[in-house]
């Protein structure tokens, strides 16, 4: 018989998105989540913007290139997520079958919702010429809508491999579309989205920083603005400045994405010194908040009872997994 307190948060999830039960503060919540996994059969997926202990706990760490392609091979029952929505949504599309939890449903995505389906439906209908290559970012509805998805680690390749007379609509991140023109010489038609987080970087803060660590460089996500861009080292995906930070002979990195990478940069390179960029006002901005929405305790309670669940519509389900198949053939095609 179920606890009335769990049954209770149970049914309150709708509304507050995840299970709102107290826990033993004596309670090991590593060598818990350690357990669950083994006796559930669950594989825990984390991107690299989750905090530290999420982190450590994990089975993989990825960025959403590699969080697909994990959640394409499993062979786990349950897919537990720590990362936002459209992450777990796509973990979702790719496998129906399986049971997808995510610690907290209001851990949503600033960029995803910057592209409502309805008008870029009706965008998409401008350009009746344009195949739509859309970013992972990006909610389900927008998948359906698009013919092929990319992440920031494959985006120039299958950019590319478009037919040069092929006209493109790129959605939903206008800074990593700019980059990719910029990249490609493709003349897109863009989205007008963008990530919070990597909006508000301070070109003038930066550049500060930058004199005063004059031997640090200066590492950048596409989906900064072209300002900030245009006097980065490196310009890469997640997983990029991962690597570049461990293969760099420089000791000091001033890093502009989100904070969460730092964690696994330190951990590669633990002589090496990584800066987060400041933002353009005083708040911690370069925090996700959508991504810290997820906490170890939220984490193990929702391995413990199974829930939050992701269920979709099988209909949009299969029309959002063909752009992501396209994908996946594509950077299997190139190695990525």
């Amino acid at each position: 018989m179920e606890d009335i307190h769990v049954a209770n948060a149970k049914k309150n999830v709708p509304k507050k998105g995840f299970l709102d039960i107290e826990i033993d503060p004596t309670i090991d919540l590593f060598s818990e989540i350690e357990r669950l996994k083994k006796e559930k059969n669950m594989v825990l997926l984390a991107h690299y913007y989750q905090e530290p202990d999420i982190q450590d706990v994990a089975d993989y760490i990825g960025d959403s290139l590699g969080l697909a392609q994990q959640a394409e091979k499993t062979s786990a029952d349950i897919i537990v997520f720590a990362g936002v929505h459209f992450m777990a949504e796509t973990a979702k599309i790719l496998n129906p079958a399986k049971k997808v939890l995510l610690p907290d449903l209001n851990a949503g995505c600033s960029l995803a919702d910057s592209a409502p389906a309805e008008p870029f439906r009706k965008f998409k209908e401008q350009h009746p010429d344009h195949i739509v290559i859309s970013y992972v970012n990006c909610s389900a509805e927008i998948k359906a809508l698009s013919d092929i998805i990319v992440t920031s680690s494959n985006a120039e390749k299958i950019v590319e491999s478009v037919p040069k007379d092929q006209p493109i609509i790129f959605a939903p991140d206008k800074n990593l579309g700019a980059y990719l023109v910029k990249k490609t010489g493709r003349d897109m038609v863009l989205w007008n989205g963008a990530c919070m987080v990597h909006e508000i970087f301070s070109l003038e803060k930066i550049t500060k920083l930058k004199t005063r660590h004059p031997n640090a460089k200066f590492i950048a996500h596409p989906e900064c603005e072209e300002a900030v861009l245009r006097i980065a080292d490196y310009i890469g995906s997640t997983t990029g400045l991962l690597k570049y930070s461990q293969q760099s002979d420089a000791t000091e990195f001033i890093v502009a994405t989100e904070t969460g990478i730092l964690h696994q940069m330190q951990k590669a390179s633990p002589n090496k010194t990584f800066i987060p960029a400041p933002p353009n006002n005083s708040c911690a901005c370069n925090d996700c908040p959508h991504m810290k929405l997820n906490t170890l305790e939220k984490l193990y309670l929702c391995m413990e009872y199974e829930t939050p669940e992701i269920n979709m519509d099988e209909e949009l389900r299969k029309a959002a997994q063909q752009p992501i198949d396209r994908m996946l053939e594509i950077s299997a095609k190139y190695g990525l």
